[in-house]
């Protein structure tokens, strides 16, 4: 089977398309999300892109604390990074 063409996903209710391959953290920042708040509050953003420093963890499909870094999108996935917190 070939592979599609592109990839959509919804990252905090934006629809998002990309290639396959890409990370869900490459896909968060196309849509303009950071991945997560720091606990002042800061916007944080994928740092090391290896999961070791867990700066991009982010929620898919409900389940919290994934490495938005080491995961590749998938067809209809859910991401929620937190950004709804820092719009308030």
């Amino acid at each position: 089977m070939a592979e599609p063409e592109s990839i959509a996903l919804t990252v905090d209710e934006i629809v998002v398309r990309v290639s396959p391959g890409t990370t869900v953290a490459a896909a968060a920042l196309i849509a303009g999300s950071h991945t997560r708040l720091s606990i002042a509050g800061e916007p944080r953003a994928p740092l090391c892109g290896m999961g070791i420093c867990f700066e991009c963890r982010v929620a898919i499909n409900g389940v919290p604390h994934q490495r938005s870094c080491q995961i590749l999108c998938a067809p209809g996935m859910r991401v929620t990074t937190g950004r709804e917190l820092a719009i308030r």
